[in-house]
């Protein structure tokens, strides 16, 4: 049953799937395949061709992607969408809510995180969970580009951290955001990764994977960072985050580095945006129990539904996302 804590004016929409769909693996590796990728592919065709691939310029020289989606009359507001870490726009979630939004008339900004979707030659430093002000710079400029009346800020998993991240620094940065929601936020980013170390194997295997192919892909454009014959020694995401860690982020170890950007704590201390977060009970990733050690105020409500795993929260066997319909009913 989902729990709401610190609950504002919005009803909770109750997350009840059938039952082999209340599995949390079930539910987080079928968000990331064919069966669900290729309907959405197919029923989002005139959203992916009709987007606008654009370039965003930050502060230092720095330049961040996305793809913008208008709606021809006025609109609901605009609503940016941030992935997870080895996502894209174009995973199954972010083309799912993207469309349910732009039905819905919100303009959609689909905003990539550095050396994630086909941006990998836009930087020549490596991407790393720390460079927040790149994608508060981002949204500053999407705002300029786009102005409208409510800006809404929705991130899953690494994207919701960064958006939590992002809600606190706002005011002080001169951003006007109106609501933000984070789905399955990392919330201690070192011991995410420990239960990604220890855990189900498919989720390590899947992420060192992913993550060694966006470093290869990085290569081919600055063959000069150099780690090419390093890389192919590693197989774990351990061996990579003793390498990369020290060489590449600025941080001594893979502990201070994940600390850095953790939400527990105080992070969160003095969050005045209303935000919303949503994080599983049963996410095989993020331990549930971390948000005991995230800083409360009053304009951050939390719930927990009891199913969902990982960023699935599908509602059925036609792949509807209960997400999309959460995100209708938190932005309007």
């Amino acid at each position: 049953m989902s729990k709401p804590l610190n609950a504002g004016t919005h009803p909770t929409l109750e997350f009840n799937p059938p039952p082999v769909l209340r599995n949390p693996h079930v539910q987080t590796l079928i968000s990331s395949t064919p069966l669900r990728s290729w309907p959405l592919k197919r029923r989002t065709k005139a959203l992916q061709a009709a987007a606008q691939s654009v370039v965003l310029n930050c502060s230092d020289g720095i330049r961040l992607h996305g793809y913008y989606n208008a709606n021809p009359s006025p609109t609901r507001g605009l609503a940016i969408l941030l992935h997870g870490w080895e996502g894209d726009a174009e995973s199954s979630y972010q083309l799912s809510n993207a469309h349910s939004l732009l039905h819905a008339g919100f303009d959609v900004f689909r905003l990539h995180l550095r050396d994630h979707g086909p941006s990998h030659a836009l930087n020549p430093e490596l991407y790393n969970s720390t460079r927040l002000q790149e994608v508060i710079d981002a949204v500053s400029e999407i705002q300029t580009l786009y102005p409208h009346e409510k800006t809404f800020l929705a991130g899953h998993s690494l994207g919701g951290n960064f958006s939590l991240r992002l809600a606190v620094k706002a005011p002080e940065q001169g951003l006007k955001i109106d609501k933000v929601v984070a789905v399955c936020p990392v919330l201690d980013p070192w011991r995410t990764m420990q239960e990604l170390e220890t855990g189900n194997p498919i989720y390590h295997k899947y992420f060192v994977h992913r993550w060694k192919r966006s470093l290869k892909i990085k290569l081919e454009h600055y063959p000069e960072l150099g780690y090419g014959d390093t890389l192919l020694d590693m197989q774990t995401l351990a061996d990579m985050n003793e390498y990369f860690v020290p060489h590449y982020t600025g941080f001594e170890t893979p502990e201070s580095y994940y600390d850095a950007y953790a939400l527990t704590g105080n992070t969160l201390a003095n969050l005045s945006i209303p935000a919303h977060l949503i994080l599983s009970q049963d996410d095989p990733m993020i331990p549930c129990d971390d948000i005991e050690r995230i800083a409360r105020t009053d304009a951050l409500t939390i719930e927990t539904p009891r199913y969902g795993g990982h960023c699935g929260f599908l509602m059925n066997w036609k792949m509807d996302g209960w997400i999309d319909q959460r995100l209708l009913t938190l932005f309007r």
